[in-house]
């Protein structure tokens, strides 16, 4: 049996009763995560510039922006609505993966249930849940698989499948035409990591795009155009062009495709705390827990070192410098930190021109830095070691095998709902309006129509 073979026979066999309780739980904990942190990213100021071009690739009423309500054809809804969850690097990731799911996947998904909603045809709260774990799975199990150093943006790229794969669920295809939708999906793969290493803003619209790509495949497909079907073993398929030779370790990958169905990777993810990204996300929780047992301040401090695997040093070890863009600053260790230390904070509203320009917080990002740890994966997160000199000679240092917002370090229920307050805050929802969604997102197992959460993203904006 092919991988491909394996990965179909999932998803055609798939049903909402065979997911676990962990599954189902951790489905509406990031459902309802990833709703809040789209709202946030609404008000992202190159939203309006991405809006300004799909203006020009055509009009329609399939699906909705979120927090503005402006209907669009449902490709473009999903590339918006993909762009504002990951503008701003606060969705959540599968760690082992370096995937972030649910920024392709949601918007998606939700862009078809309005899709099929208008159509008279509505998508169950539990059959948007089943088609959501299966495309985390697809998307998850493909960056699981990967064993070279990151050069292609994996977040858009297994997104691309995986939600290509729940939309394909969702629609009701047959096995053949979600053979056929993958194989489109695959033809049109794209995003590498030079906007990363740039701190450019396309690195979120990659996700974006890829989430319009998705759509478009199934599209395709439901059309009856027919695409390439050998896209993960092929000569010329995924393994080989985007990851490494996969004939030496075939039984290793193997081993994670037929985990599916067993190993539920929607229970694997992580949360983020604070908005960056997840390799930033040690250090800043290696400092507040040494702020917290010792007391000291941003005055106290000589040098922040956080020790970590190559891939972090590559992620966030950048420069602080006046005048670098916002993204470039989400994805800078010494600005996260600095900022930290001087603010007590890092949240949304701490990315603002003169924030990045502050030459107190710019000096104070010159004394952190980054180091490799032995870590020989070229691809992991963890562990890391956080080292704090302080003036007074003292040397406080923590390691940390998982960081904050890990599964083996949840956030708390309390956190969990502070983030996403904060977030429709950020977006200009009111308090009412808030709760109503949360309580919506939460109780999604239980709607007819799925469709319904998205009507509850943009009630009357509050002034």
């Amino acid at each position: 049996m092919t991988m491909m073979d394996r990965l179909l026979d999932h998803a055609q066999a798939l049903r909402f009763e065979h997911l676990s309780r962990a599954a189902v739980q951790a489905a509406l904990t990031f459902i309802t995560d990833s709703v809040g942190v789209g709202l946030a990213g609404s008000r992202h100021a190159r939203v309006a510039e991405v809006r300004a071009a799909a203006q020009g690739w055509g009009c329609g009423d399939e699906a909705s922006e979120w927090a503005s309500g402006e209907a669009w054809p449902a490709p473009t809804a999903a590339m918006l609505n993909a762009y504002q969850i990951h503008n701003q690097e606060f969705d959540c990731v599968h760690e082992r993966a370096v995937v972030h799911p649910l920024a392709t996947v949601l918007p998606a998904l939700l862009a078809q249930a309005e899709r099929q909603s208008r159509r008279g045809a509505p998508v169950s709260g539990r059959d948007l849940i089943a088609a959501l774990a299966l495309a985390v799975d697809a998307a998850a199990t493909l960056g699981c698989a990967h064993v070279a150093p990151m050069r292609f943006f994996r977040p858009a790229m297994c997104g691309a499948l995986g939600a290509t794969l729940g939309l394909a669920k969702l629609a009701g295809c047959s096995r053949a035409q979600m053979a056929d939708a993958l194989g489109i999906a695959y033809s049109q793969l794209a995003g590498t990591m030079q906007a990363h290493s740039e701190g450019s803003p396309m690195l979120a619209l990659q996700v974006g795009l890829a989430a319009r790509a998705a759509v478009c495949a199934l599209d395709l497909a439901q059309a009856g155009f027919n695409g390439p079907h050998d896209i993960l073993e092929g000569p010329f398929g995924y393994f080989e062009l985007f990851d490494a030779p996969l004939a030496p370790r075939r039984a290793q990958v193997q081993d994670l495709f037929d985990a599916l169905g067993r190993d539920w990777r929607i229970a694997e993810l992580s949360h983020k705390p604070f908005p960056t990204g997840r390799a930033g996300h040690g250090a800043l929780d290696g400092v507040i827990t040494l702020q917290r047992e010792h007391g000291f301040t941003a005055d106290d401090v000589v040098s922040v070192q956080l020790a970590a695997p190559p891939l972090v040093l590559r992620l966030v070890g950048r420069p602080a410098m006046a005048g670098m863009d916002v993204n470039y600053a989400r994805l800078c260790l010494g600005f996260l930190v600095s900022t930290w230390l001087l603010k007590g904070r890092l949240g949304l509203a701490d990315f603002s021109r003169d924030a990045l320009d502050d030459p107190e917080r710019l000096a104070l990002a010159a004394r952190v830095r980054v180091v490799p740890n032995d870590c020989a994966d070229p691809n992991a997160l963890a562990p890391q070691r956080v080292a704090v000199q302080l003036r007074d000679g003292r040397h406080l240092a923590i390691d940390l095998p998982a960081v904050l917002g890990h599964p083996r370090r949840p956030l708390s229920i309390e956190a969990q709902r502070a983030k996403f307050d904060a977030c429709c805050a950020h977006a200009g929802l009111g308090a009412e309006a808030t709760e109503q969604l949360h309580e919506a997102s939460l109780r999604l197992a239980d709607s007819s129509d799925a469709a319904s959460l998205v009507r509850r993203m943009h009630p009357p904006i509050s002034h």
